[in-house]
């Protein structure tokens, strides 16, 4: 593994590269200093276990000072390491929304929904889903503040994605760390791709969380997929147009022929045509795919438009 890539985000944050599937600028952690310890937001998939333990060895923390761990929301990217930092975080408790946390505790559901999803390369991208001790998992419901060294860390209840997610309010550096909730931006272009996955992707909930973000004017947003984006304000005050723009498309597409595999090429189609306008090379639409693939947003969105009666049931 090479040496992992340890960013200074000022007053002491920082961000760390986990080197998802073997890619730099892909997955992010944060390293946030407490008043006693440090805090850690995301962890990754367990395949990131060890990138993630140098990150923080690079940083120059001790395991044993790390005192908290958030996570947005379980999907494996973010949360699926939790369980095998147990043992190697001593001193840790590991918070996540209060719907999410049990599945963390016992994650069969984890377990069973990735190896539906992925079949035999569920394994390999994800590694092994380990149990987190249910006398270290404290549920979050969203409102709950945490001090830090020279600010508050607060939790902000962001449903739509998924509707256990949150993210998360640095008030020293003004910074909201978003996970999945403002979609992808990686740091190579200005592309923002929405995140809108299945099973319960809601989309007026995903416009109000957007809100909900926005109303704390950050002056820094910072990306789980990837890092400080340069113009995060802005970002977050088009995210709504971008996510009605593949609702559209999708829509249109589904009421042709409700059809996961024609709704996810009149996605690319689309969004091709987008990165071309903004001058984004072609070749980042195969990095963003490495973490939010067309397919999924195409079933993401046939789910939605099928739960709230704007497309049949019966497929063409």
């Amino acid at each position: 593994m090479a040496r992992p890539e340890v960013r200074d985000l000022g007053e002491g944050r920082k961000l760390l590269d986990l080197d998802f599937r073997d890619t730099e600028g892909l997955v992010a952690a944060y390293l946030l200093p407490e008043p006693d310890g440090w805090a850690l937001v995301e962890t990754g998939p367990t395949t990131c276990h060890a990138a993630l333990l140098a990150g923080i060895a690079e940083a120059g923390v001790a395991p044993a000072e790390i005192r908290h761990v958030f996570v947005t929301h379980i999907h494996l990217d973010h949360a699926g390491g939790v369980g095998a930092l147990a043992d190697a975080l001593p001193n840790a408790t590991f918070l996540a929304h209060e719907v999410g946390a049990p599945h963390l505790v016992d994650p069969s559901r984890l377990i069973a929904s990735a190896r539906r999803a992925w079949g035999p390369a569920a394994d390999p991208l994800w590694g092994p889903i380990v149990p987190t001790p249910a006398d270290r998992m404290v549920a979050l419901r969203g409102g709950e503040r945490f001090p830090l060294k020279s600010g508050t860390l607060e939790v902000i209840l962001t449903p739509g994605h998924a509707r256990h997610h949150l993210s998360f309010y640095d008030d020293r550096i003004r910074a909201v760390f978003t996970g999945d909730s403002a979609g992808v931006r990686l740091e190579r272009s200005a592309h923002l791709r929405p995140a809108v996955p299945p099973p319960d992707l809601d989309l007026e909930l995903l416009f109000s969380s957007v809100e909900e973000m926005r109303r704390r004017d950050p002056r820094l947003v910072l990306f789980s997929h990837f890092g400080p984006s340069p113009d995060g304000a802005r970002d977050l005050a088009r995210y709504r147009g971008i996510v009605e723009e593949w609702r559209d498309v999708a829509l249109a597409a589904a009421r042709e022929r409700a059809d996961v595999d024609l709704i996810t090429a009149r996605l690319r189609e689309h969004d091709e045509v987008s990165m071309a306008r903004e001058g984004t090379r072609p070749e980042e639409l195969n990095r963003e795919s490495l973490v939010s693939g067309y397919e999924l947003a195409a079933a993401g969105f046939l789910r939605y438009f099928e739960t709230h009666g704007l497309v049949s049931r019966e497929r063409g």
